[in-house]
């Protein structure tokens, strides 16, 4: 049973269809909330959405989706629909979302960053049991910008001076 109604549908302040807005609008939304982009990896989205007023967010696929964070090696397991309030630094009340630890695999309800950069990120479960580890393992690798426009800045420089006869070959 879903969640997410027609009236919450009805009442976000944002609503996306469509895989790619909702990966880049996802990733927007952990950002703005002082979370690591990669924390929600899911795969083929259908719809995601978020109501300001409460920062009640969910996101839909059209499967279940397994992750393995590579940099401290967990499985972790996103349901069909994910739901969660954000604020700032903070997932609370997360549904369909679940990490596994030796053999079993648990549910997480609650993930938070440490307010002052320490760098950490901690995970929390219903029964009390909880995990911390470096924000990093969960930050995707994406080039900035500002980089790639220098960048190609730097290719139409050169190639203007080798077309003007600016440049010799030695």
């Amino acid at each position: 049973m879903s969640l997410v109604t027609d009236e919450i549908r009805a009442s976000a302040t944002e609503f996306y269809t469509g895989n790619d807005i909702c990966q880049e609008k996802s990733k927007f939304l952990l950002t703005e909330m002082g979370l690591p982009n990669g924390l929600l990896p899911l795969q083929d989205m259908l719809e995601c959405g978020y109501v300001k007023d409460t920062g009640f967010v969910w996101l839909k696929s059209k499967k279940k989706t397994e992750h393995k964070f590579e940099k401290i090696g967990r499985f972790v397991q996103y349901a069909t629909e994910v739901t969660a309030y954000v604020e700032l630094h903070k997932i609370k009340k997360l549904t369909g979302v679940k990490a596994k630890e030796l053999l079993i695999w648990l549910t997480l309800t609650e993930i938070c960053v440490d307010d002052r950069p320490t760098g950490k990120i901690h995970f929390k479960t219903p029964t009390g049991l909880s995990r911390t580890f470096p924000v990093s393992a969960f930050e995707l690798d994406e080039p900035k910008k500002e980089v790639q426009e220098e960048v190609k800045e730097e290719v139409k420089e050169k190639s203007a001076a080798v077309a003007a006869g600016e440049v010799k070959e030695v």
